[in-house]
């Protein structure tokens, strides 16, 4: 066979050959953009051009501090295309954060949206590598900045050439892209994609039991360009010639659902916090939904009560999905199979609730003590993949012993396998609760909480018991109408029901909410040093 590389250069002539008038929709503050793939194509080239004028080389890392939007898709591809690397910054890292990340990936460029610059301003005097500044906006003049070597983004497109060309001789496993781990405890972690990986994760979300996604598709990315390459949907929506509609900053759930409305978006994907807050507003100022053919979920456990207001309410698919910064990232996802077809709605709702079954091309097992666990549906073991979008190491980190042992990568995730081969996330390794000796899993015990009418969020941590060593806390946060008519007690009951008496939380604390990671992803570690030695259990039960 031929060997020829996989490299992203060819998304990009491919989306100009095959669909140069496709739209790239584009919502940049008050402005919307529709930008053709061909002009999408040689703004790329203009943009790979301009950085290198500025001192962009091979493998040189440029950072980028932006939305959602053309200019950062632009970015996508324009500095890996040239054969540097995109480091795409979380810019909800705390400030100490931020700088760390910047300084440990060495970025020498960064481009910076203008609303941003503020925080970069504030971090500039501690960053040691960046050598200068591009200003993300509409227009060409710069706004006042404290910042030295500055450009206007759109200025420098404006002056380069239209004749610069993607170098032929770029190697498959050449860098492409860096993103950094939310970090829930210690510095953020680095992890460096390569063309190959992209590739072939792209390939993987226009799989018909994956994403499906096909030029079609009208795909509206609401998880951040700056986490987990969007899980790939940018990169594979070039390569489909698939309509993005990207919504740029400070956007809420009302733009959203116009958005979804106006644009006939018919797959979207984010957080299940963004889920709710959308759920929220279409129950009180419906919009149509008809074009949407799925919507696909994935950071955090995603409440059943979610699941089925899409599915049963909106007839509208909501697919769970797990992935991880360290697998480009998707890894599984909650499509279902022929064989389930006869399910009622609740099973299929228990169905669409699990993380799923493994994408073809990754491999993955669930491993404890006595080796892998069988597929019971009850046997706890920690989540290891491998695969050829998968990390081998962590970038200049230590932590990589840790993590990457024997051809797999060590997730930190507690799982079960079922017996129709779906993953399900009971816990993270350092969340699980062992309460006399015996496991419980802090996830379905928040699944079972948010499935109470009262019940917006709810987190389950360990607080010490003297007798059983760990106990779990409830910490729900109520729906505004229930405040003060739902009980402790009300939603014990509850739960007494669902799970062994054992399992059942000792207290519930009610809070105005829930502390979260960068990424939305609740903070447990922040209610475990703030809960847990005041709730620490003294007497026996």
């Amino acid at each position: 066979m031929m060997q020829t590389p996989l490299l992203l250069t060819d998304f990009v002539k491919r989306a100009e050959r095959f669909f140069p008038n496709k739209l790239i929709i584009s919502r940049t503050g008050e402005t919307i953009h529709r930008i053709p793939y061909k002009e999408f194509g040689k703004r790329t080239r203009k943009l790979a051009e301009a950085l290198t004028k500025l001192g962009m080389q091979h493998g040189t890392k440029v950072g980028s501090f932006a939305w959602n939007h053309h200019r950062h898709l632009e970015a996508y591809f324009g500095v890996p295309c040239s054969g540097a690397i995109l480091h795409m910054i979380n810019i909800r890292l705390s400030p100490e954060h931020i700088a760390y990340v910047i300084n440990h990936a060495e970025d020498e460029i960064l481009l910076v949206d203008a609303d941003l610059l503020p925080l970069i301003e504030k971090l500039a005097p501690l960053l040691k590598t960046v050598r200068h500044y591009v200003i993300m906006q509409d227009g060409f003049d710069l706004p006042k900045t404290s910042l030295e070597n500055v450009s206007s983004y759109e200025m420098i497109l404006a002056e380069a050439s239209d004749d610069y060309e993607f170098p032929e001789d770029l190697d498959e496993n050449t860098p492409a892209g860096m993103c950094y781990t939310s970090a829930t405890t210690g510095n953020p972690k680095g992890v460096v994609y390569t063309h190959r990986g992209i590739v072939l994760h792209s390939f993987a979300l226009g799989l018909t039991d994956v994403m499906g996604l096909s030029e079609r598709d009208i795909v509206l990315s609401v998880v951040p360009m700056f986490h987990a390459n969007a899980w790939g949907l940018p990169f594979a929506s070039v390569f489909f010639g698939t309509t993005q509609v990207l919504p740029g900053p400070g956007f809420t759930p009302q733009l959203l659902l116009d958005l979804v409305e106006q644009e006939k978006v018919s797959l979207t994907a984010g957080v299940p916090t963004i889920w709710l807050g959308v759920l929220k507003e279409q129950e009180k100022n419906p919009r149509d939904l008809s074009s949407l053919r799925a919507v696909v979920c994935g950071g955090s456990a995603s409440p059943k009560g979610l699941i089925r207001a899409f599915e049963e309410k909106y007839g509208i698919p909501f697919i769970v999905g797990y992935g991880m910064t360290e697998t480009t990232p998707i890894v599984s996802l909650s499509t279902l199979t022929s064989a389930m077809d006869n399910l009622s709605m609740d099973e299929r709702i228990d169905m669409r609730a699990l993380q799923g079954m493994t994408v073809p091309g990754l491999d993955v097992r669930i491993v404890n003590e006595n080796g892998e666990v069988p597929w019971d549906g009850k046997t706890m073991g920690e989540l290891t993949i491998r695969g050829p979008w998968v990390a081998s190491e962590y970038y200049k980190d230590e932590r990589t012993e840790e993590a990457f042992r024997d051809g797999w990568l060590y997730t930190g995730d507690i799982a079960v396998m079922t017996e129709d081969g779906y993953i399900k996330i009971t816990d993270r390794t350092k969340d699980l609760i062992k309460s006399g000796g015996e496991w419980i899993s802090s996830v379905d015990l928040e699944n079972a909480l948010m499935t109470h009418e009262s019940v917006f969020e709810a987190a389950v941590i360990a607080v010490p018991h003297e007798k059983w060593q760990e106990r779990p806390l409830a910490c729900v946060v109520l729906k505004e109408e229930y405040v003060n008519s739902v009980t402790k007690e009300d939603l014990l009951s509850y739960l007494e029901g669902q799970f062994a008496k054992w399992w059942v939380p000792d207290n519930v604390v009610f809070l105005n909410e829930i502390p979260k990671t960068s990424v939305g992803k609740f903070l447990k570690a922040s209610l475990r040093n703030d809960l847990a030695e005041t709730y620490r259990v003294k007497e026996t039960i």
